[in-house]
């Protein structure tokens, strides 16, 4: 794995503050996209996907000094790949870089309009159209800041087993699958199909994690000085739509 870096939240070009705020009036979209994963295989290309809903709002947060921010809450869940043996390749809701990958990917996919203001960028994500392949990595950021374009890619060593989980590494599928195993591409394409749910039933212990990390350690305290996976994931990683 080239970067090894789990950072609890990265707000790139001011995008998905999670801040204190109060909601301002705004026509921000509401929109889903489809999340598509292909996977080269000893028996051929297999593939998954997720529909994912993000809900935009502007408000004003005393975090950036009554400035205006953009507000997102995503309802989704991870694409699963089955793959040959038995074995499944998961795509999850976060980054290796952003928790909040979800919900930003597809404004960075968006058209740039010169002379917007800051509250009329966040509609353009209704201009994309067709289906998009996501680069490995975005372009630089304000400050050279170079974040990952694809979702973490994980798989389980049992899937009854949350400690099992392993990162996979998207430039060498082979090292976690063996060989004949390729990572083809990731897509985004905007859709007005339902929000894919029922992840839990491939994962029957997921619920139990939505107040702590697979190692059991409480969600009130990332513990940021390790790579362990188990300390970084929760069930949110994986869906927003268990039993609450």
């Amino acid at each position: 794995m080239k970067r090894r870096r789990f950072l609890s939240g990265v707000a790139a070009s001011g995008l998905a503050l999670s801040l204190p705020a109060c909601s301002l009036t705004d026509d921000t979209p509401t929109y889903r996209y489809r999340l598509k994963v292909e996977v080269e295989t000893p028996e051929g290309l297999k593939t998954g996907s997720s529909v994912i809903e993000v809900e935009q709002s502007m408000g004003r947060s005393a975090g950036t000094g009554f400035g205006e921010i953009i507000m997102r809450r995503v309802h989704g869940e991870a694409v699963a790949v089955d793959l040959p043996g038995g074995r499944t390749l998961f795509a999850l809701r976060r980054s290796e870089d952003e928790t909040d990958w979800a919900g930003n990917v597809m404004q960075y996919l968006a058209p740039k309009i010169a002379g917007e203001k800051f509250s009329e960028q966040f509609d353009n994500v209704l201009l994309i159209k067709g289906e998009h392949e996501l680069p490995r990595y975005w372009p630089p950021f304000a400050g050279g800041l170079v974040l990952s374009g694809y979702p973490m890619l994980v798989t389980f060593g049992d899937l009854a087993d949350p400690t099992s989980v392993a990162l996979v590494d998207p430039d060498d599928l082979a090292a976690s699958f063996g060989d004949g195993y390729a990572l083809k591409r990731i897509t985004v394409q905007m859709t007005n199909d339902p929000v894919t749910t029922g992840i839990e039933k491939r994962l029957g212990w997921l619920n139990r994690f939505r107040k702590s990390y697979f190692d059991g350690s409480s969600t009130v305290s990332e513990d940021m000085t390790t790579d362990r996976l188990t300390a970084h994931l929760t069930s949110g990683s994986f869906s927003t739509e268990l039993a609450r």
